[in-house]
């Protein structure tokens, strides 16, 4: 009796680990939304690796900037080895060298050239210049020929000379470009980007664009245009010399589902299906979680014919996870700590803080990932696949070998962890990946680390603990997280609006960093990605706020409380709030070229009150008080009718008489009267409260043409979203006549296109995060989802495969500008109204 029990009470357990295990390893909901890029190690701006393809193995893992981070996935089943993340990456031998290899010669000129004749091999380059390579802005890497002047162009004309030989290899052009940039071989248009910066682009030269080249000499010719800022041109022709280890199949990837803190995955391999789920533990309320720098890849297997399977698994990495350019050297070392190896990774420099700017990756700390539950290993990448297809393990190159050093990519290893299930039916396991930047920020001229470290108290090999021991809590926490977001869109909305919400989440705190500083203020700074690359921007908080205020508004103060004492210590004595902190991740003052007057001041008067409202006091403002009547004093002085100012939708051109930026200011006046009165000074809150309504009927005989309101005063037969009224709604404050919004609404969805409602009448090109504040406005669920749904479409369809950009054509659905930002923490204002 006593045995049966104790074979019922095991296999009771077992049971619980089963169901365990697979509630684990199935999303709470099935999405079918096809992000443009799917999120799968996120912590920060630097440590930010995506897939921006339909299948994981449709090419490499790429940072945000679309800087390639590889990170390779393989599963051995009964001696089979099945890929199931990355593509095989080229190893690249120079035929044509780039900059950084040899100051190569070509011709060039600055005069712009009608059509393309100018690039073709028979063209005669009378008058040309001879330069040497590469052209741009001083300062940039390998620049030998000076050229920065904005809206300029520059034409190349570059000759080669190939042989036989070379023609017969897999060949790739790469290339580097700031900004508008298109490339030609022989005269034919190989490559166009758009307005974008990128470096070391790789084009690799399928059949018909190999068929261009031919023995003997060649011309590659690219044109550059350089909007504003830097400029950039060189590029060079390579042949992979990689070589296989052996057959590597391609898994079949069965599903892919993305909720909030969870991306999941399933494959085919042969007899046994692989589940994968990648996941950052981003919990709102759980500040060492939010920040942490570690994320966690679970596995499971599961044999499909009821049969046992012998079974290893391999993840791997490789130094790049920790560099800015190729070129830079790296040390990888295995370390041991706590009796666990880690594998770590970086640059041999290790140059902490030196760098800020946009589109950069880090190249200070440490990639580390752990023997935590597996193996980890480094070798070449021949090396590595070679012993895990023979064995399913990974030896070291040499015996005793602790360190690998490289100085340029085709040597780099690759740094593996590798689980060994033996002979299995169904198992799982999880392993860890992390970064530990050392330092993260600069904030006033002090260095702090990430929250999580707790001012250098708390370790990376720590916090790998905790979350090791931590596992199973900490999972079951992140599925009740993204059972939270996907039913308050549900709830708001429909399906495809909790897929859009769920999708976003990561995308938007990945883009922060969350600290505390010496004074013990929380603080929780944005990066502007693929914008400027500023800090803690006073016109991204107020975009993305919907989201903190509706889940954690203390994080929305943490955005805040570094622009009020800017101004209280008196670094910033202008009457409005700045725009911006500096670049990140320095963080040590304003470093935008031109003030957002009205835009600053209202956002920061908007969201104070709004905070305000959730705490139920003005606690929070007490402090800053003064400064607030001061920015509402410029408000109202200013506002009624807005001089040339920009404003938040600056790249669409500022004009004077901006209706939507009048409506920020009015608003701002209105929160004035808002946090006055809950402050219980009376007769202030009611003079700014008349004043704001005063404004606001002003605002609708000004604005106002028929059956909508202008873009601006002056302009006839214009409009433009005028999302800031959304306030207005939410705090059913009346500045505005009654109908107002209700009659722009009504006029906005005569104006949609394919992919969404236009920013305004000036180009086709839209918001998206200000199109959910638009929608918001709308007073019924239906009329909402009707603003919602070319949304959902845009981000299922757009061929521009980047983390959700929110600046994109609503009629072709391809991303103008704008990347991986913040700002679409704005998709969650319906959220915020109905949580009111």
């Amino acid at each position: 009796m006593k045995r049966f029990l104790t074979m019922c009470a095991v296999s009771l357990v077992a049971l619980a680990t089963m169901a365990q295990s697979a509630n684990l390893f199935t999303p709470y909901k099935k999405t079918d939304l096809r992000l443009p890029s799917v999120p799968l190690v996120v912590s920060d701006p630097y440590f930010s690796i995506w897939s921006p393809f339909d299948q994981l193995t449709d090419g490499t893992t790429r940072h945000w900037t679309d800087d390639e981070k590889p990170m390779e996935g393989l599963l051995r089943v009964d001696g089979t080895t099945y890929r199931w993340m990355g593509a095989e990456r080229p190893i690249l031998e120079t035929i044509i060298p780039m900059a950084d290899e040899e100051a190569w010669e070509a011709d060039y000129t600055r005069e712009v050239q009608k059509g393309n004749d100018w690039a073709k091999p028979n063209f005669k380059a009378t008058g040309w210049n001879r330069g040497k390579a590469a052209w741009g802005s001083d300062g940039l890497s390998h620049v030998r020929t000076h050229w920065s002047k904005e809206n300029s162009d520059l034409y190349v004309r570059r000759s080669i000379n190939l042989k036989a030989s070379d023609l017969k290899d897999d060949l790739f052009i790469i290339y580097s470009h700031d900004d508008v940039f298109e490339l030609f071989i022989n005269g034919t248009k190989v490559a166009f980007t758009g307005e974008t910066w990128r470096e070391g682009v790789r084009l690799y030269l399928n059949d018909k664009l190999k068929a261009l080249l031919h023995e003997g000499e060649n011309i590659i010719a690219a044109h550059c245009h350089n909007t504003t800022g830097g400029a950039y041109t060189d590029f060079g022709l390579f042949k992979n010399t990689s070589k296989s280890a052996g057959t590597i199949l391609t898994a079949k990837q069965k599903s892919v589902d993305v909720l909030a803190t969870n991306t999941y995955y399933t494959f085919i391999c042969g007899p046994v299906e692989l589940d994968v789920v990648f996941t950052a533990p981003m919990l709102i309320d759980d500040y060492d979680l939010l920040s942490s720098p570690i994320n966690y890849i679970s596995y499971q297997v599961r044999s499909t014919d009821k049969k046992e399977h012998d079974v290893q698994l391999l993840i791997a990495a490789t130094p790049e996870m920790g560099l800015n350019k190729v070129s830079q050297p790296t040390r990888s070392q295995i370390v041991r700590e706590n009796g666990v190896n880690y594998v770590k990774s970086g640059t041999i420099d290790q140059p902490i803080l030196a760098k800020k700017g946009d589109g950069i990756c880090i190249d200070w700390g440490y990639l580390y990932i752990p023997a935590i539950n597996g193996q980890v290993n480094m070798g070449s990448t021949e090396k590595v696949r070679g012993d895990f297809m023979r064995t399913g393990k990974v030896e070291f190159e040499r015996r005793g070998q602790r360190y690998i050093e490289t100085s340029k990519a085709a040597d780099m290893p690759l740094l593996s962890y590798t689980h060994d299930f033996g002979r299995t039916q169904q198992a799982s396991s999880f392993m860890m990946i992390g970064y530990d930047e050392i330092q993260d920020i600069e904030y006033m001229y002090e260095r702090y680390k990430g929250y999580w470290a707790h001012g250098g108290t708390v370790s990376i090999f720590q916090m790998f603990n905790r979350l090791n021991s931590q596992y199973a809590n900490i999972m079951q926490r992140c599925r009740e997280f993204d059972k939270r977001i996907y039913d308050d869109g549900l709830k708001s909305g429909n399906a495809h609006y909790a897929e859009i919400l769920s999708g976003a989440y990561r995308h938007v705190i990945a883009a922060h960093k969350l600290f505390q500083d010496k004074d013990g203020n929380l603080l929780f700074f944005s990066k502007e990605n693929n914008s400027n690359g500023c800090v803690n921007t006073v016109d991204l908080t107020y975009p993305e706020a919907p989201l903190f205020l509706v889940y954690n508004p203390e994080l929305q103060k943490a955005m805040m409380t570094s622009i009020f004492d800017y101004s209280y210590t008196g670094r910033w004595t202008k009457p409005f709030a700045a725009h911006d902190l500096g670049t990140y991740p320095i963080a040590n003052g304003q470093v935008y070229g031109g003030d957002m007057p009205l835009e600053e001041a209202g956002n920061m008067l908007t969201l104070a009150a709004q905070l305000c409202k959730i705490d139920g006091n003005t606690n929070y403002v007490n402090k800053y008080y003064n400064i607030l009547k001061t920015w509402a004093d410029y408000l109202s002085e200013n506002g009624q009718d807005p001089a040339n100012q920009l404003c938040t939708d600056d790249f669409a051109g500022h004009w004077a008489h901006n209706a939507n930026l009048s409506i920020k200011a009015i608003m701002g006046v209105a929160a004035f009267a808002e946090i006055a009165r809950m402050k219980g000074d009376i007769n202030t809150a009611d003079k700014y409260l008349a004043r704001a309504r005063e404004m606001g009927t002003q605002w609708e005989k000004d604005a106002r043409e028929g059956d909508h309101y202008r873009l601006a005063f002056d302009r006839k037969n214009t409009w433009s979203q005028k999302y800031n009224m959304i306030w207005d709604k939410l705090w059913q404050t009346k500045v505005f006549p009654e109908g107002a919004m209700e009659r722009d609404v009504k006029y906005y969805l005569k104006k949609q296109n394919k992919y969404g409602l236009p920013l305004d009448i000036r180009k086709d090109y839209t918001k998206n995060d200000w199109i959910m504040w638009t929608a918001a406005m709308a007073n019924d669920k239906e009329t909402f989802l009707k603003f919602v749904e070319p949304i959902y479409k845009f981000m299922n369809e757009t061929e521009s495969r980047v983390p959700t950009s929110d600046w994109y054509d609503t009629k072709t659905g391809r991303m103008v500008g704008f990347k991986a930002r913040s700002v679409i923490g704005g998709f969650w204002m319906q959220v915020l109204i109905d949580k009111k």
